[in-house]
């Protein structure tokens, strides 16, 4: 989050494959105008709206019941500030945000959490933590 914290403030914000919400709530906390908040799983939703609910955040926050990568292959350049993607690990789905991402760029930034041993396409700066690593795509780069 720290990388991404100076774009934070003010910025309209997507959290792909949401689970509880931490990534948005946290760019929320940062000074984040809004997040949109995509997640498929019942439980995960339900998890979602109830961290959103007791951190205040329903003003700033909207949930949509989706699948991320369709979700992401309806938006238009530009449509987001910010925009994470945390999806299951070795199932293809990083890859395919990060394709539709270098084919129409959605976000001005966009971070992509792997496994590591899983490689993006060309384009990001990736940075790895262990077993986990972060691509970061950013529009002009």
């Amino acid at each position: 989050m720290s990388i991404v914290a100076p774009r934070l403030p003010g910025a309209r914000v997507l959290d792909l494959f949401a689970g509880s919400g931490a990534l948005g709530l946290e760019a929320l906390s940062r000074g984040a105008e809004s997040c949109d908040f995509v997640e498929s799983a019942a439980g995960s939703l339900t998890a979602l709206r109830a961290n959103i609910d007791v951190l205040g955040a329903s003003a700033a926050a909207a949930v949509h019941r989706a699948d991320a990568v369709r979700f992401a292959g309806g938006l238009g350049a530009g449509a987001y500030d910010v925009a994470f993607a945390d999806p299951p690990y070795r199932l293809g789905l990083a890859e395919a945000v990060a394709r539709r991402w270098l084919e129409v760029p959605f976000a001005e930034l966009l971070g992509v959490e792997h496994a590591a041993v899983e490689r993006l396409p060309e384009g990001g700066d990736t940075r790895r933590y262990g077993s986990t690593a972060i691509t970061f795509y950013r529009v002009g780069r």
